[in-house]
């Protein structure tokens, strides 16, 4: 406190006009809230700020005395409040409440608090107030007590080498708790040590650090480590340091060179995709960068290309491979010159440097190798029915180790039909046995056999090769007519023509065309016949005369296309029939006689029409009575008990009517144990007296219980029987027999209508018609 000041609060009056007795406590302030009006200060009143120093230590320190003129001395009570009195932090101010005195009790800080504002208050014993609360400002002088302090301890930066002077690198920061606005803050940067190039300065105001000089080099040196200080005052103050680390960025300004100048390998013969061996380079750059990977090239001595050069992205050295199988025996040396570069051209700041070259020799090492059959597959063609012990070709394999002594020997590997024979030492193929078409063992007219071929080396190696053989055709077989027999008409231009046909066991073209002609030794045969060709296969048999009824055996010459062809002379029998006016036979009988014979195409296109025809009308009156009676069938069939499967009859021998019991019965389902196989077939009663046995009887199945089966064999057995007609021809009936009492049963349908009907006398036919008048009589 300046001592004007001073003077001024000493001076001051000590009573308040009409000031009583001061009490104690809490009363006083209260008292002065109660009667404060707005007055006029006295300047002695008002108390300019005072300024304390921080870090004062003399304590108690009196800062200041206030006083007031309202009272004598000794009747008034001064108090202050506020930061560091009744406030946070507290006990730092307090006040002598009768001579006014405020005392510093404890150092200050400026750097948590600059100023103190307090209040003062002057009260008279009665606790009235005697002047207005006036303001004590405390201002907290500030001292360099604080030292500047960086960001950080360690600052990293990069820059590229080679970078031109004045190039900044990074920029270092320290900070100072003392006033900004003295010396105390103000902050100075210097670098105390970067080694003894000094490649790099320091703005002193701002902290940035540039490049100084030219020469920065990653390869010489590749870090910086720099000691950089901050002080306050200007410099000339307190001080701290930190580490400034600048890093060198490569640039691709050194080229890759080889460790050394030759490098020898050695890979065996007829290895591929196999690594034969390293070259080594070494490069200054910064391993891993782009700077420092290398590219190698086969410069000289691979004009085959049958090496390949690749770079070891780890290592960086070149690996060389095999990508052609090589032969010892044509070449067992190389000399390859290789180069090396990096992927990345060089900066053209870099010295220049001719490409580095090295020479690799590659020794080539024989090993043993298997045999090869150069021909593989083998095809050759043999004549089929070829004798046994035939030569038909000697196979052998040669072996790529000419430069050892070695000896190959032969065996079959595969020969399905055992068919070949084959010398171990010679290789030659041989003939076994015949083999003659056709054979499991051709396929498309080819047998394949392996042959295997070992070396005696050690450890032996083989090959195998396949032995293709084409059995050739030859026209051994004659042609064959077929059908040997037939029917025609005897009279000519009236279905007078028969089809014939031929085959041939032998493959193409050893067979068709065929050649058809009446045989050349019975020239007569041309007078009533004629042969013409129908197609590759048929030709038309013709009579020129009209010929008596009968069986004609005709000569015929056959012979196929085949070099040389083969030709056979056969006999076609020819039955002549009786002409119709459409030229079909009317005989039915001499057709019989004649099953097997061919059928002309007038007459079975005639048998087949007349066939459907009556199918048709069959069906048609089928379906109109079962439309008529279905609902009342069914309704009955339903409240049936018995079983509903009547017996099977055989429709094909007709014989006594009722007394035809040669059924097949129900019970063989029932109790097919009773009709086995081994049983004795029940003899027939309708069976005429005079009549023989029959020269193919039927006979029950060995599987009585299956009714499809019963049924085929004895449609089987009718159709193969000699001496009935042939199926396309009309049936003849046997007579029925004598006795029936029954109507003939063509009198059940005769009707359309079902209601004048009398039924009742179908319970007199016996017990198998009782259920058919029980279903029809009501």
């Amino acid at each position: 406190m300046g001592p004007p000041l001073l003077l001024a609060c000493l001076l001051a009056p000590l009573c308040a006009r009409g000031a009583g007795p001061a009490q104690p406590g809490a009363a006083a302030p209260q008292a002065w809230r109660q009667h404060e009006a707005p007055r006029r200060v006295k300047r002695a009143w008002v108390i300019p700020p005072i300024s304390v120093s921080e870090n004062h230590k003399r304590i108690p320190h009196l800062l200041v005395q206030i006083k007031s003129d309202k009272q004598q001395p000794g009747g008034v009570i001064y108090s202050i409040k506020g930061p560091g009195v009744d406030e946070e932090p507290l006990g730092i101010f307090s006040i002598d409440k009768f001579s006014g005195k405020v005392f510093l009790n404890a150092m200050l800080d400026r750097e948590e608090n600059d100023r103190y504002r307090l209040r003062a208050f002057a009260l008279d014993l009665g606790g009235a107030t005697l002047e207005d609360p006036t303001d004590l400002e405390i201002i907290v002088v500030d001292q360099n007590d604080n030292r500047p302090l960086f960001g950080r301890d360690v600052f990293t930066g990069s820059v590229v080498e080679g970078a031109e002077p004045g190039t900044c690198v990074m920029t270092v920061e320290a900070t100072d708790a003392d006033d900004p606005d003295t010396d105390n803050a103000a902050l100075r940067y210097s670098i105390l040590e970067q080694g003894a190039a000094g490649m790099f300065s320091i703005n002193a105001t701002t902290g940035e650090i540039c490049t100084a000089r030219p020469g920065l080099d990653r390869e010489t040196m590749g870090v910086y480590n720099l000691t950089v200080q901050a002080a306050d005052m200007s410099g000339d103050g307190l001080t701290t340091t930190a580490m400034a680390v600048i890093y060198l960025e490569d640039i691709n300004d050194n080229a890759p060179e080889f460790t050394k100048e030759e490098f020898s390998m050695e890979v065996e013969e007829q290895a591929a995709g196999v690594d034969v061996g390293r070259v080594f380079v070494h490069d200054k750059d910064l391993a891993g960068s782009p700077s420092w990977l290398a590219k190698f090239t086969v410069l000289e001595g691979d004009p085959e290309g049958a090496f390949a050069i690749r770079t070891d992205p780890h290592t960086n050295d070149g690996v060389l491979s095999v990508v052609k199988p090589l032969d010892h025996e044509v070449r067992d040396r190389f000399e390859l010159t290789v180069s090396v570069q990096n992927e990345r051209p060089l900066e053209p700041s870099a010295p220049a440097s001719p490409r580095a070259l090295a020479t690799v020799r590659v020794r080539v090492r024989d090993v043993n190798e298997a045999p090869v059959f150069r021909e593989n597959p083998r095809r050759i063609s043999v004549l089929e029915g070829t004798p046994p012990g035939t030569p038909i070709t000697t196979y052998t394999a040669s072996d790529p180790d000419t430069r050892q002594i070695q000896t190959l020997t032969y065996a079959l590997l595969y020969d399905p039909a055992d068919w070949l024979r084959l010398d171990p030492h010679a290789g030659t193929v041989r003939t076994k046995r015949e083999l003659l078409h056709p054979s499991a063992f051709l396929q498309g007219g080819w047998y394949i056999a392996l042959v295997l071929a070992r070396d005696d080396a050690e450890p032996p190696l083989s090959a195998t090769g396949t032995l293709s053989i084409e059995i050739l055709e030859v026209n051994d077989h004659a042609p064959q007519l077929q059908p040997p027999a037939g029917v025609l008409c005897g009279r000519p231009g009236r279905g007078g023509t028969l089809l014939l046909g031929a085959t041939d066991d032998d493959r193409p073209p050893h067979g068709a065309p065929f050649h058809f002609q009446l045989s050349p030794q019975h020239p007569q045969l041309a007078r009533n016949w004629s042969l013409a060709r129908f197609n590759v296969t048929h030709a038309v048999l013709a009579v020129l005369a009209e010929l008596p009824e009968g069986l004609y055996s005709l000569p015929l010459l056959l012979r196929d296309s085949g070099t040389p062809p083969r030709e056979q002379q056969q006999l076609l029998n020819v039955s002549v029939c009786h002409c119709g006016r459409d030229g079909a036979c009317l005989d039915g009988a001499l057709a019989a006689a004649t099953a097997g014979a061919g059928i002309t195409l007038g007459a079975l296109t005639i048998i087949l029409g007349s066939t459907i025809l009556l199918l048709v009308l069959a069906g048609l009156g089928a379906a109109r009575v079962r439309g008529r009676r279905r609902a009342l069938r069914k309704g009955l069939l339903q409240r049936s008990r018995d079983d509903m499967r009547d017996n099977i009859l055989n429709y094909d021998e007709q014989g006594g009517g009722e007394e035809d019991q040669d059924a097949y019965d129900i019970n063989q389902l029932r109790h097919p144990e009773l009709f086995s196989p081994r049983a004795k077939p029940p003899q027939r009663r309708d069976a005429p007296l005079s009549s023989g046995t029959p020269l193919a009887p039927r006979k029950l199945p060995s599987s009585p219980s299956d009714i499809e089966d019963f049924i085929n064999e004895g449609l089987e057995a009718a159709d193969s029987d000699p001496s009935v007609p042939p199926y396309d021809t009309a049936l003849i009936y046997d007579y029925e027999g004598s006795g029936s009492v029954a109507s003939p049963l063509s009198s059940i349908v005769s009707s359309l209508t079902d209601e004048d009907q009398d039924y009742d006398y179908l319970s007199e036919w016996g017990p198998r018609f009782r259920r058919l008048a029980d279903l029809y009589g009501h």
